[in-house]
């Protein structure tokens, strides 16, 4: 069978530039006569670095006459790694994986290691690519990329490595794609990137994304919903808290890299907040906008991690108000400061990442209950699935994809809650 097949790993910015991929691995010819399968590797951590490893193997071991293309951080990264697996054809970078050409000329089989390798040096790489990459669901959401890489070295992450400096979409590019997007019938775009809240530093003028969010919803007026992904609110500028404040269409939901709930830890992570600051951001934009809702990613078993440090991380959930919480076990990844400390033993790192998703789950459960027995707008998504607002999931087996409607949260499963058309509540 032949085509181009597309495996994603890791983050979101992944997820668009995976369709990016897809275009111009067909546009060079790839899928033509036999199958292609494109691997879009995470670096995060040693086990995102396996899951690439066993994917890659998986695509051979059922595909055996498909060329088989590993790209993505991982790629980026240790390049020569991929390249000696046998069932590798091709590694391309970060930069690479976006380009027609990168694709172009491959033999059928046989390139020796050093020959399948087509990656440059991220770190010199200053500008964005030259089109804003987008994947679109059922035109009801679109992911919008608006910055790339990142300056800071956090001592557990690799991405900068992978991402290479932090780099940004010219503010008129960001606002003529998402007009066309909303032509084109999109609800609700969301800005992504790997460090979203470093946006225009390297710019003309150096904008901030609070700026850029209000010349958004400025000049696409038939934009129903802006939504940020995941910021570091230590780097939130003042725009953009009174946009988040004042702006209806910018919805009430951030999702916040805090990582640790202990100064310590987050000292050792080179983290630029601390717990503090973590609780006041969240206290303050509570009080300015009272409907938002919080996400956040945190990480069970840092090195050195203490029990009363982890402590200090499941108490955050409850101090910040969390209600979407992301628990991430600590992986060391190789090249990192973090892979060098003294680590926690797996099963304590299992143990806390246990209690901490106890925690969320707990969260989760009180914010879905807050919610229960009240009307809302609702944007409808394919498969009976929607999102409030404030990005809680909704199961609606009801109206059409791509609209907001008004509904009734009649409960909840413990994950989503449960709608139902407001005519069939006696409170509708």
């Amino acid at each position: 069978m032949s085509g181009v097949e597309v495996v994603s790993f890791g983050c979101r910015l992944n997820g668009i530039e995976g369709a990016a991929m897809k275009r111009a691995a067909e546009e060079a010819g790839l899928g033509e006569g036999r199958r292609a399968i494109l691997v879009n590797s995470c670096a995060v951590t040693g086990e995102a670095v396996r899951d690439a490893k066993r994917a890659v193997r998986r695509a051979k071991r059922d595909h055996p006459d498909a060329l088989v293309v590993l790209s993505g951080c991982a790629a980026q990264v240790s390049p020569a790694e991929f390249a000696a697996m046998p069932e590798v054809d091709l590694v391309l970078g970060n930069a690479e994986k976006r380009v027609a050409q990168s694709y172009r000329g491959l033999p059928d089989f046989g390139l020796a290691a050093e020959e399948k390798i087509r990656v440059d040096d991220i770190s010199s790489i200053r500008e964005t690519a030259p089109h804003i990459a987008e994947v679109v669901d059922g035109r009801t959401r679109a992911v919008v990329e608006v910055q790339n890489g990142c300056d800071h070295r956090c001592t557990f992450c690799i991405i900068p490595y992978g991402r290479g400096n932090s780099r940004s979409v010219p503010m008129g590019a960001v606002v003529e794609g998402i007009r066309r997007l909303v032509g084109e019938g999109c609800a609700e775009v969301v800005l992504s990137g790997v460090d979203l809240t470093s946006y225009g530093a390297d710019l003309p003028g150096a904008p901030k994304l609070g700026a850029l969010v209000q010349a958004i919803l400025r000049h696409v007026p038939d934009l129903q919903r802006l939504r940020l992904s995941s910021i570091d609110s230590v780097e939130a500028d003042e725009a953009l808290l009174d946009a988040v404040a004042g702006e209806a269409r910018l919805m009430p939901h951030l999702h916040l890299s805090l990582q640790s709930g202990d100064d310590m830890v987050l000292k050792r992570m080179k983290r630029r907040h601390n717990r503090d600051d973590a609780v006041r951001f969240c206290a303050e934009m509570r009080a300015r906008r009272p409907d938002i809702a919080f996400g956040a990613d945190l990480i069970a078993g840092f090195p050195t991690e203490t029990d009363a440090m982890a402590e200090n991380t499941a108490a955050l959930v409850e101090d910040c108000g969390l209600s979407f919480v992301h628990v991430f076990p600590f992986s060391a990844r190789q090249g990192t400061p973090a892979a060098r400390m003294p680590p926690v033993s797996p099963a304590l790192v299992k143990e806390r990442a246990a209690r901490l998703r106890a925690a969320a789950d707990a969260a989760l459960q009180k914010h879905l209950s807050a919610r229960t027995g009240r009307a809302a707008a609702i944007l409808v998504e394919n498969g009976g699935r929607g999102r409030l607002p404030d990005f809680t999931p909704v199961h609606m087996p009801f109206g059409e994809p791509g609209t907001v409607v008004g509904a009734w949260m009649d409960g909840h499963d413990n994950r989503r809650l449960l709608a139902i058309p407001l005519k069939a509540s006696v409170h509708g």
